[in-house]
């Protein structure tokens, strides 16, 4: 390869890793500002009274992760980009709950302890020379685990069990954090220069999803285990 077909790579493989952090960062602020507005609307009493309606609510985000996840190749880019705005959206009317459960220096102090870990395990993962893709198996398995001890505990209640919870599920979203990032970037160096505009903005959609999806639950558990501020 020479040097200018180098260079203009990896010029590509920096505009799709910024690509996707812009649209991370944008689902999360409209995360943010939603779950604002409807902390302060009638949304959540409807939702409190009406539990149907929030377990549909719920269905529909993670119909909304499926179909991308399933079709992410096979849409046009404004459908993904539709669909992923719409899930970073409903995900902020059940956060909407966290601004009424829990004080608002809680809420900023987690964030930003989740913003220096998430950023922190992004550089990791981006600097460092070990191959973190061998552990994604084990990973996912401590996220099924992680998933059927919570519901388990739903029955047991135990605060024992809860805490334990939350600092495995921090351990397994800082592990995730790490290693969704190299995959995004060795996907990124592998694609550089062969794709069209739409599959351009099909990846960096597909990659955002997954680093929105690892903040936002490295957060939430965060927010768990600095609890104290529940209103």
């Amino acid at each position: 390869m020479s040097d200018r077909s180098y260079a203009g790579a990896q010029a590509q493989v920096n505009t799709i890793l910024r690509n996707v952090y812009l649209w991370m960062t944008l689902g999360l602020a409209f995360t943010g500002v939603v779950a604002f507005l409807a902390a302060g609307s009638g949304i959540v009493t409807a939702l409190m009274q009406n539990p149907l309606l929030f377990f549909v609510l719920m269905i529909g985000q993670l119909g909304l992760v499926l179909y991308l996840s399933a079709r992410i190749s096979r849409i046009s880019p404004q459908a993904a980009i539709g669909a992923f705005l719409l899930y970073a959206g409903l995900n902020g009317i059940l956060f909407s709950f966290i601004f009424l459960a829990y004080a608002g220096t809680t809420i900023a102090a987690t964030f930003f302890v989740t913003a220096g870990t998430f950023a922190g395990m992004s550089l990791y993962a981006m600097t460092t020379k070990e191959d973190l893709t061998k552990y994604g198996k084990y990973l996912i398995m401590g996220l099924w685990g992680l998933i059927l001890a919570s519901i388990v505990n739903i029955f047991l209640g135990s605060s024992g069990l809860e805490w334990i919870i939350s600092y495995a599920g921090v351990l397994i979203f800082v592990g995730l954090t790490a290693y969704d990032t190299q995959v995004i970037a060795r996907m990124s160096a592998q694609y550089s220069g062969n794709v069209g505009s739409a599959d351009y903005a099909r990846l960096s959609i597909m990659g955002a999803l997954k680093l929105y999806l690892d903040f936002i639950n490295l957060f939430l558990f965060f927010l768990r285990i600095f609890g104290g501020g529940r209103n």
